[in-house]
């Protein structure tokens, strides 16, 4: 059982993180270059394999496994739900600049979003088993279904419910105003689009969270590890945008081993009651299956530039 303290020390480490990161590191809005997003996610990537290795010193190596396996799961996840931000950003025509800072509230609002899912999830496992059946079944459906998505299936923006439904609740301005999610004009308050992209973003994450807390929890139903592996691969990804947003053509084949991963992890979990996968054997497939996604995507790359 973890200790209040402990829950309370470390989310307060994520928020000085945080705070590191938009007070000191990046107070001035700018557009971040490829190579320093690079150098971030090397760091998160760090942070997070440091904190695994601490895992297996306070809890034992089948918890630091399963942390791992539940980190790399939803980060892979996560690369895919990427390339959706860039599609939202490159709909609403948002700055590079400005783009940093909506990722970063972003990410804020979904440290709580997926916090609230995260317990809720866990609580429905404990109070129904048949619950696990529910999520296995929509891991293999989501995963089937983006194995049939066509190329050019991109959100459509215009009929999204949410939009529609800020527009008609706050006024909102024609144009951006800098860095600002909210402007006062003759005594009326108004939002900005950067404020409507905002909204979309946490809304965009939190379906996805339907996908990859689900996908995790088929791993363990510990609340801290998978709490904690999901806030670890949610720091690394406003850094990982920036570094795939140059690159998106690249990764043509991924979807593919997503879909293979997100449909083995749904019916890992509808055979659970009758044959448990070990959790290693778990890792290993989704590192190989990324593995080989990556590997014929850049093949296909290579192959289109020559």
């Amino acid at each position: 059982m973890i200790s209040l303290s402990f829950w309370i020390w470390f989310n307060v480490f994520i928020l000085a993180m945080l705070a590191l990161d938009l007070i000191v590191l990046n107070k001035k809005s700018r557009e971040v270059s490829i190579g320093e997003s690079l150098k971030w996610v090397c760091f998160w990537v760090t942070l997070a394999f440091i904190f695994n290795v601490l895992v297996y010193i306070w809890f034992g190596k089948i918890k630091a496994v399963e942390f791992l396996t539940g980190y790399v799961i939803e980060w892979s996840l996560s690369v895919d739900n990427l390339f959706v931000f860039i599609l939202i950003f490159t709909y609403f025509k948002v700055p590079k600049e400005f783009q940093h800072r909506v990722l970063f509230w972003g990410i804020i609002g979904a440290l709580i979003l997926r916090g609230t899912f995260i317990l809720v999830g866990i609580a429905l496992f404990n109070m129904f088993t048949w619950m696990i059946f529910i999520f296995g079944g929509i891991l293999i459906f989501t995963g089937i279904k983006m194995l049939f998505q066509k190329e050019d299936d991109d959100p459509k923006l215009d009929d999204n419910l949410l939009v529609k439904v800020c527009k008609k609740i706050f006024p909102i301005t024609d144009e951006y105003a800098g860095k600002n999610f909210f402007v006062r004009k003759s005594g009326v308050l108004f939002a900005t689009p950067l404020f409507l992209v905002l909204l979309v973003i946490d809304f965009t994450d939190l379906i996805f969270a339907v996908d990859s807390i689900p996908a995790v929890l088929s791993i363990t139903q510990d609340t801290f590890i998978v709490y904690t592996s999901n806030i670890f691969a949610i720091l690394g990804l406003r850094s990982l945008y920036f570094a795939l947003a140059g690159m998106m053509g690249m990764f043509h084949y991924l979807k593919y081993g997503l879909a293979i991963i997100l449909t083995f992890v749904g019916t890992k979990m509808l055979i659970s009651h009758y044959f448990e996968v070990p959790t290693l054997l778990t890792l290993l497939v989704i590192i190989v299956t990324l593995s080989l996604s990556i590997f014929f995507s850049m093949m296909k790359s290579q192959s289109e530039t020559k």
